[in-house]
C-alpha cells in the first residue's frame, strides 16, 4: 500500500532495461508518484502493474521534480536537463567516458596518480594472440563499449603461460570476427576483489561510504562462467583507505563534471598495493537494492537529497548487509526460445505473504500476482542484514526459503568470501 507522507515528490525513473524497478516501486510505495520508462523494447513488459509506465520520457520531464536515469549512455542528456535547471541523478559525459572505454578510465587514474595494472588494447584477435605468445602471462580479456554488458565475455585466466586465453581468444575471432569491436588483456594479479562505493551530490562525496564484495561467477565457490552478478554482501564505513587511495582523488574533477549520482571504483589489493580495475558510474545492479536494504530512510527522500545537491550524512545500519539474485533459464545467456518455454509469465510464489528484503527484479504484476517477464531470467534480488555477516545470511537465507520460483537458481555462498578476505584485509591495513 502506498504511504501518505509529507513529503510528496513526482519521480520520473529513464531505465535501460528495467533494472531500476525494485527502487521506483519503494519508492512509490513511501507515498510519491513515479513513472517508469523503459529504453529497450523486450524488457518493456517489467514493472507493468507495479509502477506507472510511460511509453515516451521526454514528455514527462515537466511533470517530474527529479528525473533519474539508471545506466550509462545519458550523460549529454543528463547535463542538459542540470543546465535547464532539472533535478537529474545519473552521469555526466565524462563518468560515461570512464565506464564505457576503458583505456580513457585507465589513463584518468592515471592522471590523478593512481596505480594501474599493466594492459594492453587490442581490435584484432589475431594481434592479441602473438602478443600473449610472445609475452606468456596470466591475463583477462575485458571488453570494452557495449560488448561489456554481455558478462560472459569477460574472462579470467588461470595459465601463467596464458594458454587458456589464447584458447578464448581463439573462440571469439571465430564467433565474433571483426563485430567484437576493441578489449584489453590485462595482467591478472591475485589478491582480494573490493568495491568502494559512494554517493555524489555534485560537489563532495556523501558519508557513509559502501564496501561491496561482488560474487560474480555462476556457482558457488566462484566456479562457472561469469554472469555480471550473481549476489553481494557489504557494509558501510565513514573511512577507507581503498577509497582515499582512488574514489576521493576524483572529488574535484567529478564536481567539476557536473555528476550527481552513485559511483563505483572496484580494485584488487594485495600485500603490494590497491589496483584500480574499472568504474561503474552510475547505480551497481544489485548493488543499490542491497544499500537500499541497509539504508534507514526512504529511498525517495534521499535520491531527491542528492539530486539537490544536499550535503548530508546518509542513515546506515550499523553491521552487513548481503544478497542473492534468484534466477532462471537461460540466464546468464540470451536464448528467446529457451527463456518463453521455461520462464516467461512463472509465477513467484510466497509461501507467507512476507515481501520484506524481496526486491523485484524481471517481473510484472497481474491480479496481485508476481510474474516473471522480460528476456535474461533475473527474478528477484532477495536481501539479509545483519550485525554479523553470518546473522544476515541467516535473514536472507530465510527468506529465500520463503520463495518458490519454479526452475529457479541460486548462489549458496554470498557472503562466504568475507570470513577469509577480511582477515586478508585486515593484515594488509586495508578495513
Amino acid at each position: 500500500m502506498k504511504k501518505e507522507n509529507s513529503f510528496s515528490k513526482k519521480f520520473l525513473f529513464v531505465s535501460r532495461w528495467g533494472e531500476i524497478l525494485d527502487t521506483a516501486y519503494a519508492t512509490l510505495l513511501e507515498g510519491n508518484d513515479v513513472k517508469l520508462y523503459i529504453e529497450d523494447k523486450p524488457s518493456r513488459e517489467i514493472g507493468t502493474g507495479f509502477v506507472k509506465k510511460t511509453k515516451d520520457w521526454k514528455k514527462q520531464v515537466d511533470w517530474a521534480d527529479v528525473i533519474i536515469f539508471d545506466y550509462t549512455g545519458y550523460g549529454v542528456i543528463c547535463s542538459e536537463l542540470r543546465a535547464k535547471g532539472k533535478l537529474v541523478i545519473g552521469g555526466s559525459e565524462y563518468t560515461d567516458l570512464l565506464e564505457l572505454d576503458r583505456s580513457f578510465g585507465q589513463d584518468e587514474l592515471k592522471k590523478h596518480k593512481i596505480k594501474t595494472l599493466p594492459f594492453k588494447e587490442f581490435v584484432s584477435f589475431q594481434d592479441a594472440i602473438t602478443y600473449v605468445q610472445n609475452n606468456p602471462d596470466a591475463y583477462v580479456i575485458k571488453p570494452s563499449g557495449e560488448t561489456q554488458e554481455l558478462k560472459q565475455l569477460l574472462f579470467v585466466g588461470s595459465d601463467d603461460e596464458g594458454l587458456d586465453v589464447i584458447r578464448v581468444l581463439k573462440a571469439y575471432d571465430k564467433s565474433w570476427g571483426d563485430d567484437f569491436g576493441n578489449f584489453q588483456l590485462q595482467k591478472k594479479v591475485k589478491g582480494v576483489e573490493i568495491s568502494v562505493a559512494a554517493f555524489f551530490n555534485g560537489k563532495e562525496f556523501l558519508r557513509p561510504l559502501n564496501i561491496t564484495f561482488e560474487h560474480k561467477k555462476l556457482f558457488p565457490k566462484e566456479l562457472g562462467v561469469s554472469t555480471g552478478e550473481m549476489g553481494s554482501s557489504m557494509f558501510w564505513v565513514n573511512n577507507s583507505p581503498i577509497f582515499d587511495a582512488t574514489l576521493k582523488k576524483f572529488e574535484s574533477t567529478l564536481a567539476k563534471t557536473n555528476f550527481v549520482g552513485h559511483i563505483d571504483i572496484n580494485c584488487i589489493v594485495n600485500g603490494n598495493g590497491i589496483y584500480p580495475l574499472e568504474f561503474t558510474s552510475r547505480f551497481g545492479y544489485p548493488q543499490i537494492f542491497i544499500q537500499r536494504a541497509g539504508i534507514n530512510e526512504p529511498i525517495g527522500q534521499l535520491l531527491y537529497k542528492i539530486a539537490s545537491r544536499e550535503t548530508f550524512k546518509i542513515n546506515t545500519k550499523k553491521g552487513f548487509q548481503v544478497g542473492a539474485f534468484i534466477v532462471v533459464p537461460p540466464f546468464p545467456y540470451e536464448d528467446k526460445k529457451a527463456f518463453e518455454l521455461f520462464s516467461k509469465d512463472a509465477v513467484v510464489v510466497f509461501r507467507k505473504d512476507l515481501k520484506e528484503g524481496i526486491h523485484p527484479m524481471h517481473l510484472k504484476k497481474i491480479n496481485d500476482e508476481w510474474l516473471i517477464t522480460g528476456n535474461t531470467g533475473i527474478a528477484l534480488l532477495v536481501s539479509g542484514t545483519g550485525l554479523t555477516m553470518k546473522d544476515a545470511q541467516k535473514m536472507m537465507n530465510n527468506r529465500i526459503s520463503n520463495i518458490i520460483v519454479n526452475n529457479g537458481y541460486y548462489r549458496t555462498d554470498i557472503g562466504d568470501r568475507w570470513f577469509e578476505d577480511s582477515d586478508k584485509l585486515w593484515s594488509w591495513g586495508l578495513l
